[in-house]
């Protein structure tokens, strides 16, 4: 595959002012899943991070996680774990609240998805105000308190390790993490 710089990657989100909310600008990925190298580029370099981690699962966040997570957990040959908005999972759930940049929302996820002490990693294509990825890690708690080993978001090209069961996970703009760039 050709070389994919970061600032390339960048260039194709697009910002799309007041969605879905006035004041609110939304980060469109899509043309990162349009154009196939790109595309290769982020799930050959979110899962070589992933790998790291040794994970047992991918848990991929409502909704443009599940592109990432999904496509993670296979290039891993791993299981993948959906985190879904409430009401939309057909099996017995758990739930999780959270605030988001617009109002308050809750996500779940299937009550057998995991067992106690499996190793996941979490993807998401982005961070806004954490709300969501806080919302999910707590999910994942509730399950038997699973090793979290990390949380990756597409849009900054940011790998996010280091958050353990009992933790507190980093606040947006504060991660504690490093910057995965194509020669990391």
């Amino acid at each position: 595959m050709g070389q994919v710089n970061v600032e390339q990657l960048k260039s194709v989100i697009r910002d799309i002012p007041d969605f879905p909310r006035p004041g609110i600008v939304f980060k469109d990925i899509t043309p990162i899943l349009g154009d196939g190298k790109l595309f290769q580029w982020v799930i050959d370099h979110l899962a070589e991070e992933a790998h790291k981690a040794n994970p047992s699962k991918v848990v991929g966040i409502d909704a443009r996680g599940f592109l990432f997570g999904a496509a993670v957990a296979y290039k891993l040959g791993v299981g993948c774990v959906p985190v879904r908005k409430k009401g939309k999972l057909p099996f017995k759930t758990i739930g999780s609240s959270y605030q988001l940049e617009y109002g308050d929302a809750e996500v779940e996820m299937h009550i057998d998805a995991m067992k106690t002490g499996e190793r996941v990693v979490l993807v998401d294509d982005l961070l806004a105000t954490g709300g969501t990825s806080g919302a999910a890690i707590n999910l994942v708690q509730k399950v038997g308190g699973v090793e979290i080993l990390g949380a990756m978001q597409v849009s900054r090209v940011k790998i996010f390790i280091a958050w353990r069961p009992n933790n507190h996970h980093p606040q947006a703009g504060k991660p504690s993490s490093h910057s995965a760039t194509p020669d990391s």
